[in-house]
């Protein structure tokens, strides 16, 4: 699927709403922003709420901790 948006004089653009429903992207989100080989990966963030339970298909336990341990810091 290709989809084609445009940069604002600000480097401001719009996620396509198709792509926003599929990710779970609403307002208030945080992206990681990764440069790539292949561009730049956009990425949301994972939040306390994604490590809640059982987190063995984000992370192992070293970094579940680490990723906790980002999280808490901030939150402060």
């Amino acid at each position: 699927m290709e989809n084609q948006v445009v940069v604002t004089r600000k480097g401001q653009t719009t996620i396509p709403a198709k792509l926003r429903r599929k990710y779970k992207i609403e307002e208030g989100t945080k992206l990681q922003v990764i440069d790539t080989n292949d561009g730049i990966l956009l990425k949301p963030k994972l939040t306390t709420m994604d490590l809640f339970g059982s987190g063995a298909k984000y992370a192992t336990v070293e970094e579940m901790k680490k990723l906790l341990d980002e999280l808490r810091a901030e939150d402060e």
